[in-house]
């Protein structure tokens, strides 16, 4: 994980993918323009009693996340909790999870590569 601001080890996905990640590339005039143009809906399945399914979509720089799982999102990351609060304090990088299977890809796999720009 990068240098930029991580969550606090406590936060909920629900406070993360609504308001933290939100905040944090609104803030980030060098995060907004690496995401250009694109124009992307992800959706995370957290898997566990305190998980869920978050939606965020990008629209030419701007984030937006809520709870729920849109119609047909691009791509779909699916984690259980451990693993995501793991990726989010830096112990585990995203790639190390994918080669030990700890998430999984649905969708468009080269938008997964950009998702390091949106998350940090």
């Amino acid at each position: 994980m990068s240098d930029r601001a991580r969550p606090p080890e406590d936060i909920s996905p629900h406070e993360f993918f609504t308001r933290w990640i939100v905040d944090s590339v609104a803030e980030d005039a060098t995060r907004r323009e690496r995401l250009g143009d694109t124009e992307a809906v992800i959706t995370f399945v957290l898997a566990g009693p305190d998980g869920g399914t978050f939606s965020i979509f990008v629209t030419h720089g701007v984030v937006r996340g809520e709870p729920g799982r849109p119609f047909d999102p691009d791509l779909e990351v699916s984690v259980d909790l451990e693993t995501w609060r793991a990726l989010n304090r830096g112990e585990l990088s995203a790639p190390e999870a994918l080669l030990r299977r700890r998430i999984r890809l649905k969708g468009d796999l080269l938008l997964a590569i950009k998702l390091h720009l949106i998350l940090g």
